[in-house]
């Protein structure tokens, strides 16, 4: 029972402070000079991956690797096919942005980089350094593109975003460091739960790593993009996801690498890796819009829901197995 309340109050303390963690970080670089196009592309765009970056540092460091990677891939996959295609069916998805068409062949690369690393059955500490370097890479890319760039359409859903939460400094900056202190916190209970829970019933922290802990930590990007979409800032949708990933193939597993090398069970690369993969190239394929805006519209956010649970029914099959 106590396993249980801890994985319950970790979710829920995850969620909240990831909210006040993202808003006062956002409002904070607004005060700081940053321009709306780069808060969306950087500071929100990987924020909302902080959950699950604080879950995988800490599992990696007491051991649980598991946990980090299942946490890291398994968010991905349900950032694209659970949360992109809820919100799909809700209001269907236009990308406008050319930023972020630029972006989706550039997750596509970093999946695949993710992929190879994977296929040897370890992520050593100098594929981990590998990571850290592009993701360095990409942060300069993405503001320099945010200069090239100066009027695009996620910069007028950012600063529409901002307006509507005119918090002063002060405040922004208290949300800021509560929001970050409290991941801590719940991010320890979540992982000492999880693991718990799986102990308990027999199953790999991989699989639980990639329903309980991936699901959780995804939790920010549903509910911000579902928010966004009915507003029609359909560029912050689609760009939460984009960040997500990339910060958590690149950081999230590069940072758990450093700390501790991870063999790699090889069911998460015939499995995981793969699926992982297929959707990312889905969401380019569908997000790029080779004649005009990318669209996701209900048919399509219905059957990246569909993969999402015949995944996560497999997940299920092969823990009972």
């Amino acid at each position: 029972m106590l396993a249980y309340f801890a994985i319950v109050a970790g979710l829920g303390l995850l969620i909240w402070s990831s909210d006040r963690f993202i808003e006062g970080a956002a409002v904070t670089s607004k005060y700081l000079g940053m321009s709306p196009l780069l808060i969306g592309m950087v500071v929100v765009g990987f924020g909302t991956s902080m959950p699950e970056l604080v879950v995988s540092v800490i599992s990696a460091t007491e051991g649980n690797a598991g946990v980090a990677l299942g946490n890291a891939y398994g968010s991905n996959i349900t950032n694209i096919a659970l949360i992109l295609g809820m919100t799909a069916l809700v209001n269907p998805l236009t990308v406008n942005s050319k930023v972020l068409r630029k972006e989706l062949p550039v997750l596509t690369g970093c999946t695949l980089l993710a992929a190879w690393q994977v296929w040897d059955g370890t992520i050593s500490r100098l594929d981990a350094v590998v990571l850290l370097t592009v993701l360095l890479f990409l942060i300069g890319w993405s503001i320099w593109q945010g200069l090239q760039h100066p009027s695009d359409e996620l910069e007028a859903d950012m600063e529409r975003k901002l307006a509507s939460n005119p918090l002063p400094i002060r405040r922004a900056v208290i949300r800021l460091l509560v929001g970050l202190t409290m991941l801590v916190i719940s991010s320890r209970i979540l992982v000492w739960g999880a693991v718990e829970l799986a102990r308990r019933f027999g199953v790999s922290d991989l699989i639980i790593g990639l329903t309980v802990v991936a699901i959780g930590t995804s939790l920010p990007e549903l509910a911000s993009s579902i928010i966004a979409t009915r507003k029609g800032e359909h560029e912050i949708a689609v760009g939460n996801v984009i960040g997500s990933n990339l910060f958590n193939t690149l950081a999230v597993v590069g940072l758990a690498g450093v700390i501790h090398p991870i063999s790699v069970d090889p069911e998460l690369f015939n499995r995981d890796i793969l699926v992982m993969l297929c959707l990312t190239v889905s969401l380019f394929i569908l997000g790029y819009g080779w004649k005009g805006p990318g669209r996701i519209n209900r048919i399509e956010g219905g059957f990246l829901l569909a993969c999402y649970i015949g995944y996560t029914g497999w997940l299920i099959r092969t823990a009972l197995m």
